[in-house]
């Protein structure tokens, strides 16, 4: 993948964003267009595309990107109350960056389903 993304350029610094989180892996942030009180991206800064573009190798870091939401959560108080975590995976599946990135979403009562004003699609 050579596609560059806006998630790229903000661990590059080259955009700015309002950053709750870094490490070696990963970076969180406030999310430009929230969806809830509390709705930030924890992205890593290895590049993969999609879930489907997912390596064997890339198992560890995957699993960081939800210890990173468990941290957060904790420091920013609502891990007692609940949050929702939630990876998107093409266009059907809501994904418009493709840089694959946890949505953390906290600060009121999430409901479900979360598709409730989605249309069905043919499939098959």
């Amino acid at each position: 993948m050579s596609n560059t993304t806006i998630f790229d350029k903000i661990i590059s610094r080259e955009i700015d964003a309002e950053i709750v989180y870094e490490d070696d892996i990963a970076l969180a942030f406030k999310d430009i267009n929230p969806q809830a009180p509390v709705h930030l991206l924890i992205i890593p800064k290895k590049p993969i595309a999609t879930i489907n573009d997912i390596a064997e190798d890339d198992r560890e870091l995957v699993g960081h990107l939800f210890v990173v939401a468990r941290k957060i959560a904790r420091q920013h108080g609502f891990a007692k109350d609940g949050y929702r975590v939630v990876m998107n995976c093409n266009e059907d599946g809501g994904q418009s960056v493709y840089h694959i990135h946890l949505h953390l979403l906290a600060g009121q009562t999430l409901g479900w389903p979360p598709y409730a004003n989605s249309a069905p699609k043919q499939v098959g």
